[in-house]
């Protein structure tokens, strides 16, 4: 039999690997990581030291309901006055332009119209036809008592004299009705501003055909007065049951989202968008400053009516992942279990609302924590 001759270096190198010291592996001696074992999916996970996860308990707290609905500004249709030119013509100039303000009174354009030369014919004529027959009615009256006619001839000139005084009188407001100066006649209608506020539409230009009888646009501007204006939102179907007429809104503007108005409904549509199943919603709000312009978006916030029981944990215990929200439960036997939730709104002492969990259930109160340990 051959034998196989081990050299003495190698043996006594054996041997001291086998009884010398022992080795020190950092490694080794780190503690155990979290041990995450997926049972069933993701919803359900166990972990070792489950106390390294703190629970903390779902509580109650009462509050209204809330509901936000989108909408825009726009003016209030009862304080719109349309500006028109009873005198039918051209437009010869133009003193204002949409989105200025105006003060009732001022000039806003003026417009060339043959109703002036019109009117004013009519009126000189009416003038004097009313002097020939007050002439004649002081001659008959002299007559008459003279005894020179008979009391039915003096009645007559007398009625005329009353006829011709109408017609003067009916001469001279037609002109006041094309804004036309008897003592000081023009060639031009002045069209002037009926009430203070902003000029929200313009529907001449120079040149332009206006007037009430030509086939240019009979409205030549539309002031509306803004001190109050309409927040018009649509509300779906199944939230219509949360507002009611004389309800108060808080209003936010998304270009001043820090500043709340309060408005108050004034109008719910009876006929809904077939298309989409809302129904208008009209909310009156001041605006003596101004703040609120035509056409800005805005937020509306309802409230209930009625405080109603809410359900709320720490806003550490809910995880955002996946654009949805969870919280995790406890499952047993170190296991938890991820539940899909609908976060709300915070309620304080760091609280947020959440629907989906039961009073009193117990969630574990900081999900980031246990989620990075489930990644790991």
């Amino acid at each position: 039999m051959k034998h196989t001759v081990v050299p003495a270096a190698v043996l006594s190198f054996w041997m001291l690997s086998g009884c010398g010291g022992q080795k020190h592996d950092p490694v080794a001696q780190a503690p155990p990581p979290v041990q995450v074992e997926s049972e069933g999916g993701v919803s359900l996970i166990t972990v070792d030291r489950p106390g390294r996860f703190p629970l903390a308990t779902a509580v109650e707290y009462r509050s209204t309901s809330t509901l936000n609905v989108t909408g825009t500004v726009n003016p209030d249709i009862s304080r719109q006055i349309p500006v028109i030119s009873i005198a039918s013509g051209r437009v010869v100039a133009i003193h204002t332009q949409i989105g200025a303000s105006v003060k009732k009174g001022q000039l806003l354009m003026e417009v060339q119209s043959t109703d002036i030369s019109n009117a004013f014919n009519g009126y000189l004529k009416a003038v004097n036809d009313e002097r020939l027959a007050r002439t004649q009615d002081e001659r008959a009256r002299i007559l008459y008592d003279k005894g020179a006619i008979a009391k039915s001839q003096e009645e007559i000139a007398d009625d005329g004299e009353q006829d011709a005084k109408a017609d003067l009188l009916a001469a001279e407001q037609q002109l006041v009705v094309l804004g036309v100066d008897k003592d000081h006649p023009s060639l031009t209608a002045k069209i002037y501003s009926p009430a203070t506020g902003v000029v929200i539409a313009q529907n001449v230009t120079a040149a332009a055909a206006t007037g009430v009888t030509y086939s240019g646009t009979s409205t030549a501007f539309t002031i509306a007065d803004l001190s109050q204006v309409w927040v018009i939102c649509d509300v779906y179907e199944n939230d219509l049951p949360m507002v009611h007429v004389g309800q108060t809104a808080d209003i936010r503007l998304n270009a001043y989202p820090d500043r709340v108005i309060t408005g108050t409904i004034g109008e719910i549509d009876a006929v809904l968008d077939p298309s989409i199943r809302t129904a208008k919603v009209r909310i009156q709000v001041p605006n003596p400053d101004r703040l609120m312009r035509i056409g800005m978006f805005a937020t509306a916030t309802f409230h209930g009516r009625r405080p109603e029981q809410h359900v709320a944990v720490p806003a550490s215990a809910i995880l955002h992942l996946h654009d949805r929200d969870w919280v995790y439960v406890p499952a047993g036997e170190g296991k938890f279990r991820r539940v899909g939730v609908v976060a709300g709104a915070m309620v304080g002492q760091g609280n947020q609302e959440i629907s989906g969990l039961a009073l009193r259930q117990q969630v574990v109160s900081n999900a980031l924590e246990l989620q990075n340990s489930v990644e790991q």
